[in-house]
């Protein structure tokens, strides 16, 4: 596989609803606001945690605010090893329009 591939927000729920790992990468603050339901935040701080305890070839999409930093980010788990990784194009801002009920809001 290559390093990673782009999916559209449905294909990311498909594959949620298969068990896959979502993982937000958004700043604290929005993501404390809301986030995908079931989502992971990932930052800085939790990014070595997370890689140690994760399982590698599990599915993991990475979010972001509208698609563009979680492909750097999955290119960066990748080069830890991750075999099946997933970018979301639209990022959040898609997510809670194309899946309101599934956005979980503070």
């Amino acid at each position: 596989m290559e390093a990673f591939k782009r999916i559209n927000v449905e294909q990311a729920k498909q594959l949620c609803d298969e068990g896959a790992v979502m993982v937000d990468i958004r700043d604290p603050e929005s993501f404390a606001i809301a986030h995908p339901t079931g989502a992971i935040h990932l930052d800085n701080h939790s990014l070595a945690q997370f890689i140690a305890q994760a399982d590698l070839d599990a599915p993991t999409i990475v979010i972001c605010y509208h698609g563009h930093s979680s492909q750097s980010a999955a290119a960066y788990l990748h080069s830890q090893d991750f075999t099946k990784l997933y970018s979301m194009d639209g990022g959040f801002e898609a997510w809670q329009q194309v899946f309101p009920q599934l956005t979980q809001r503070s």
